[in-house]
Protein backbone atom coordinates (compact mmCIF):
# COMPACT_ATOMS: atom_id res chain seq x y z
CA UNK A 1 0.00 0.00 0.00
CA UNK A 2 1.32 3.45 -0.93
CA UNK A 3 2.30 6.00 1.71
CA UNK A 4 -0.61 7.94 3.19
CA UNK A 5 -0.12 11.68 2.79
CA UNK A 6 -2.25 14.12 4.75
CA UNK A 7 -3.09 17.49 3.23
CA UNK A 8 -4.43 20.52 5.13
CA UNK A 9 -7.77 20.07 3.36
CA UNK A 10 -8.12 16.53 4.73
CA UNK A 11 -8.65 17.89 8.25
CA UNK A 12 -11.25 20.37 7.01
CA UNK A 13 -12.88 17.62 4.97
CA UNK A 14 -13.20 15.37 8.03
CA UNK A 15 -14.90 18.14 10.01
CA UNK A 16 -17.31 18.78 7.14
CA UNK A 17 -18.00 15.05 6.87
CA UNK A 18 -18.98 14.78 10.53
CA UNK A 19 -21.20 17.86 10.35
CA UNK A 20 -22.79 16.86 7.04
CA UNK A 21 -23.39 13.24 8.03
CA UNK A 22 -24.96 14.23 11.36
CA UNK A 23 -27.31 16.71 9.67
CA UNK A 24 -28.26 14.26 6.92
CA UNK A 25 -28.90 11.41 9.36
CA UNK A 26 -31.36 13.57 11.28
CA UNK A 27 -32.96 15.06 8.16
CA UNK A 28 -33.41 11.68 6.45
CA UNK A 29 -34.54 9.72 9.51
CA UNK A 30 -38.22 9.67 8.44
CA UNK A 31 -37.20 8.47 4.97
CA UNK A 32 -34.90 5.83 6.44
CA UNK A 33 -37.67 4.57 8.71
CA UNK A 34 -40.01 4.28 5.73
CA UNK A 35 -37.35 2.47 3.68
CA UNK A 36 -36.58 0.10 6.57
CA UNK A 37 -40.27 -0.82 6.83
CA UNK A 38 -40.45 -1.34 3.05
CA UNK A 39 -37.32 -3.53 3.07
CA UNK A 40 -38.69 -5.65 5.92
CA UNK A 41 -41.99 -6.10 4.08
CA UNK A 42 -40.38 -6.90 0.73
CA UNK A 43 -37.25 -8.83 1.70
CA UNK A 44 -37.68 -9.67 5.37
CA UNK A 45 -35.12 -9.17 8.10
CA UNK A 46 -32.45 -8.04 8.61
CA UNK A 47 -33.15 -4.77 6.81
CA UNK A 48 -29.47 -3.80 6.70
CA UNK A 49 -26.80 -5.30 4.48
CA UNK A 50 -23.37 -5.55 6.10
CA UNK A 51 -20.12 -6.38 4.32
CA UNK A 52 -16.43 -5.93 5.09
CA UNK A 53 -14.79 -3.42 2.75
CA UNK A 54 -11.28 -1.87 2.65
CA UNK A 55 -10.92 1.76 3.66
CA UNK A 56 -8.06 4.23 3.91
CA UNK A 57 -4.74 2.44 3.88
CA UNK A 58 -6.55 -0.82 3.13
CA UNK A 59 -7.89 -1.03 6.70
CA UNK A 60 -11.11 -3.05 6.65
CA UNK A 61 -14.41 -1.87 8.12
CA UNK A 62 -18.04 -3.02 7.99
CA UNK A 63 -20.11 -1.17 5.41
CA UNK A 64 -23.84 -0.81 6.13
CA UNK A 65 -26.58 -0.26 3.57
CA UNK A 66 -30.24 -1.16 3.17
CA UNK A 67 -30.75 -4.63 1.70
CA UNK A 68 -31.81 -4.77 -1.94
CA UNK A 69 -31.45 -8.52 -2.63
CA UNK A 70 -32.92 -11.80 -1.42
CA UNK A 71 -30.65 -14.19 0.45
CA UNK A 72 -28.77 -16.63 -1.76
CA UNK A 73 -30.71 -19.90 -2.07
CA UNK A 74 -29.58 -22.38 -4.77
CA UNK A 75 -32.72 -24.48 -4.24
CA UNK A 76 -34.80 -21.52 -5.46
CA UNK A 77 -32.29 -20.60 -8.19
CA UNK A 78 -31.26 -17.49 -6.26
CA UNK A 79 -27.51 -17.47 -6.76
CA UNK A 80 -26.34 -14.56 -8.91
CA UNK A 81 -27.03 -10.89 -8.21
CA UNK A 82 -29.36 -10.80 -11.22
CA UNK A 83 -31.41 -13.65 -9.74
CA UNK A 84 -31.45 -12.30 -6.19
CA UNK A 85 -32.39 -8.69 -6.82
CA UNK A 86 -36.10 -7.80 -6.79
CA UNK A 87 -38.04 -5.07 -8.58
CA UNK A 88 -38.17 -3.26 -5.24
CA UNK A 89 -34.41 -3.67 -4.85
CA UNK A 90 -33.74 -2.22 -8.31
CA UNK A 91 -35.89 0.79 -7.49
CA UNK A 92 -34.10 1.23 -4.18
CA UNK A 93 -30.69 1.17 -5.86
CA UNK A 94 -31.72 3.43 -8.72
CA UNK A 95 -32.73 6.15 -6.24
CA UNK A 96 -29.61 5.51 -4.08
CA UNK A 97 -31.82 5.37 -0.98
CA UNK A 98 -30.06 2.13 -0.05
CA UNK A 99 -26.96 4.25 0.68
CA UNK A 100 -28.49 6.33 3.49
CA UNK A 101 -27.30 4.10 6.39
CA UNK A 102 -23.76 4.50 5.07
CA UNK A 103 -23.80 7.93 6.69
CA UNK A 104 -23.09 6.02 9.91
CA UNK A 105 -19.79 4.87 8.38
CA UNK A 106 -18.97 8.51 7.71
CA UNK A 107 -19.62 9.47 11.34
CA UNK A 108 -17.43 6.59 12.54
CA UNK A 109 -14.54 7.76 10.38
CA UNK A 110 -14.57 4.72 8.10
CA UNK A 111 -15.68 6.76 5.12
CA UNK A 112 -16.10 10.24 3.72
CA UNK A 113 -19.11 11.69 1.95
CA UNK A 114 -16.93 12.15 -1.16
CA UNK A 115 -14.14 9.77 -2.18
CA UNK A 116 -13.46 6.59 -4.18
CA UNK A 117 -16.15 4.00 -3.62
CA UNK A 118 -15.20 1.18 -1.19
CA UNK A 119 -14.86 -2.00 -3.24
CA UNK A 120 -14.29 -5.64 -2.27
CA UNK A 121 -11.44 -6.81 -0.05
CA UNK A 122 -10.58 -9.44 -2.66
CA UNK A 123 -9.71 -6.66 -5.12
CA UNK A 124 -6.81 -5.37 -3.01
CA UNK A 125 -4.29 -7.84 -4.44
CA UNK A 126 -5.50 -7.19 -8.00
CA UNK A 127 -4.71 -3.48 -8.16
CA UNK A 128 -1.61 -2.17 -9.87
CA UNK A 129 0.54 0.06 -7.60
CA UNK A 130 -0.98 3.12 -9.26
CA UNK A 131 -4.56 1.87 -8.86
CA UNK A 132 -3.89 1.03 -5.19
CA UNK A 133 -3.38 4.77 -4.58
CA UNK A 134 -7.17 5.08 -4.41
CA UNK A 135 -6.75 3.94 -0.78
CA UNK A 136 -4.67 6.98 0.17
CA UNK A 137 -7.95 8.66 1.19
CA UNK A 138 -11.13 7.53 2.92
CA UNK A 139 -13.63 5.90 0.56
CA UNK A 140 -16.77 7.85 -0.18
CA UNK A 141 -20.51 7.45 -0.55
CA UNK A 142 -20.13 9.24 -3.86
CA UNK A 143 -17.06 10.10 -5.89
CA UNK A 144 -15.62 11.47 -9.07
CA UNK A 145 -15.94 8.11 -10.86
CA UNK A 146 -19.60 7.85 -9.86
CA UNK A 147 -20.48 11.20 -11.46
CA UNK A 148 -18.37 10.32 -14.48
CA UNK A 149 -20.41 7.27 -15.43
CA UNK A 150 -20.90 5.27 -12.21
CA UNK A 151 -21.08 1.56 -13.10
CA UNK A 152 -21.44 2.18 -16.84
CA UNK A 153 -17.69 2.79 -17.40
CA UNK A 154 -14.87 0.21 -17.47
CA UNK A 155 -12.71 -0.64 -14.48
CA UNK A 156 -9.44 0.82 -15.80
CA UNK A 157 -11.11 4.16 -16.43
CA UNK A 158 -12.96 4.10 -13.11
CA UNK A 159 -9.78 3.40 -11.12
CA UNK A 160 -7.86 6.03 -13.10
CA UNK A 161 -10.51 8.58 -12.13
CA UNK A 162 -10.28 7.49 -8.47
CA UNK A 163 -6.55 8.27 -8.47
CA UNK A 164 -7.26 11.55 -10.25
CA UNK A 165 -9.51 12.45 -7.33
CA UNK A 166 -6.79 11.54 -4.81
CA UNK A 167 -4.34 13.87 -6.57
CA UNK A 168 -6.76 16.77 -6.96
CA UNK A 169 -9.06 16.59 -3.93
CA UNK A 170 -10.25 19.98 -2.74
CA UNK A 171 -13.31 21.71 -1.35
CA UNK A 172 -14.17 23.02 -4.80
CA UNK A 173 -13.93 19.54 -6.40
CA UNK A 174 -15.99 17.94 -3.61
CA UNK A 175 -18.71 20.59 -4.02
CA UNK A 176 -18.76 19.94 -7.77
CA UNK A 177 -19.03 16.17 -7.23
CA UNK A 178 -21.92 16.61 -4.77
CA UNK A 179 -23.79 18.83 -7.22
CA UNK A 180 -23.27 16.33 -10.05
CA UNK A 181 -24.28 13.47 -7.73
CA UNK A 182 -27.68 15.04 -7.14
CA UNK A 183 -28.20 15.38 -10.90
CA UNK A 184 -27.02 11.80 -11.57
CA UNK A 185 -29.37 10.38 -8.92
CA UNK A 186 -32.32 12.37 -10.22
CA UNK A 187 -31.61 11.12 -13.74
CA UNK A 188 -30.81 7.59 -12.51
CA UNK A 189 -27.78 7.44 -14.78
CA UNK A 190 -25.10 4.70 -14.86
CA UNK A 191 -26.62 2.56 -12.10
CA UNK A 192 -25.46 -0.67 -13.73
CA UNK A 193 -23.11 -2.01 -16.34
CA UNK A 194 -24.64 -3.57 -19.43
CA UNK A 195 -26.10 -6.96 -18.47
CA UNK A 196 -25.22 -6.66 -14.77
CA UNK A 197 -27.02 -5.47 -11.63
CA UNK A 198 -24.12 -3.26 -10.61
CA UNK A 199 -20.71 -3.74 -12.24
CA UNK A 200 -18.56 -6.48 -13.71
CA UNK A 201 -16.12 -8.18 -11.34
CA UNK A 202 -12.69 -6.53 -11.31
CA UNK A 203 -10.14 -9.18 -12.25
CA UNK A 204 -7.07 -6.97 -12.43
CA UNK A 205 -5.88 -4.27 -14.78
CA UNK A 206 -5.08 -6.75 -17.55
CA UNK A 207 -8.54 -8.27 -17.65
CA UNK A 208 -10.75 -5.34 -16.78
CA UNK A 209 -11.03 -3.91 -20.26
CA UNK A 210 -12.06 -7.29 -21.67
CA UNK A 211 -14.93 -7.39 -19.16
CA UNK A 212 -15.95 -3.75 -19.52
Amino acid sequence: MSELKVRPYDRVKRALDVLGAAILLVATSPVQLAVAIAVAASLGRPVLFRQVRPGRGGRVFTLVKFRSMRDADPSRHLVTDEERITRFGRALRSTSLDELPTLLNVLRGDMSIVGPRPLLVSYLERYSPEQARRHEVRPGITGLAQVSGRNAIGWDEKLRIDVEYVDNRSLRLDACILRRTVLAVLRREGVSADGHVTAHEFRGSRGSEADA
